[in-house]
């Protein structure tokens, strides 16, 4: 990943391709098309309570399948407008959907407000979560601290991407959105996998299992969070584990 370009190519390759060229304000030109091509059918999805009203844009009614394309557009667009300076607090659902070119009401049926959507434009650029087992102890909490390590890596190499997360932490709300979505799931995850190597035998069966997932956690966090300059070699989750399996205290002398 090389800059803000690079950082787009791998964005929109994962996400089933870019942007069409010439499309204004960053636009997809598919997405334009795709959405004038719904003719509106009933009643069109409920705004939230004070949210300006508008005429209706041409989306499907609740029941049909959504335009994947117009996400595209709208989680494109946000990113463009950050790319391009503007701060997360002066981001406006109105500014957004011009930019996406499309209506509010197609923005607020799908999120329910700014929270909402950027903490899915964060997920979006982010490296998606790898699958576990769900059955194992010791081999998914390896996987799950990997994930870790390659976040941590994603947020070093770029630079809006760590921005966001500068501008998250000192908005309450959208860092509590965030925190509850994404990072408690994740947590809730690492936990189930320690009691899984507990009842497998894997780890001990007297220590509170929060403290366990604290001990195998706290390292990768130390290292990708707190400790910017620090290394995350490949090995780094391996590293963790062996090192809390073996212990700290020197092997006894003969």
């Amino acid at each position: 990943m090389q800059g803000q370009d690079g950082e787009r190519d791998r964005h929109g390759a994962r996400n089933g391709g870019g942007r069409s060229p010439g499309a204004p304000d960053g636009t997809s030109a598919r997405a334009s098309a795709e959405t004038s091509a719904e003719a509106p059918t009933g009643t069109p999805g409920e705004v939230p309570a004070g949210a300006p009203a508008e005429v209706p844009d041409p989306e499907p009614r609740r029941g049909r399948p959504r335009s994947a394309a117009a996400e595209r557009a709208i989680l494109d667009a946000v990113i463009d407008l950050l790319e391009a300076g503007e701060p997360l607090a002066g981001l406006s659902i109105e500014r957004i959907a011009r930019t996406a070119g499309v209506g509010k009401a197609t923005i607020y049926r799908r999120w329910s407000g700014k929270e909402e959507l950027f903490v899915d434009v964060v997920r979006d650029m982010e490296p998606d979560d790898p699958p576990v087992s769900g059955t194992e102890g010791l081999a998914d909490l390896r996987v799950m601290l990997e994930s870790l390590r390659t976040r941590g890596l994603a947020q070093r190499s770029s630079a809006l991407l760590h921005n966001i997360f500068a501008q998250m932490k000192s908005h309450p709300m959208l860092w509590n959105e965030y925190h509850g979505t994404v990072i408690a799931p994740r947590r809730l995850a690492m936990v189930e996998a320690v009691r899984r190597a507990v009842a497998a035998g894997e780890l001990r069966d007297d220590l509170d299992v929060e403290l366990i997932d604290d001990l195998f956690v706290g390292p990768m966090l130390v290292r990708t969070v707190h400790r910017p300059d620090a290394p995350l070699p490949d090995d780094l989750a391996d590293r963790i584990i062996t090192a809390l399996l073996q212990g700290l205290a020197p092997a006894a002398r003969v």
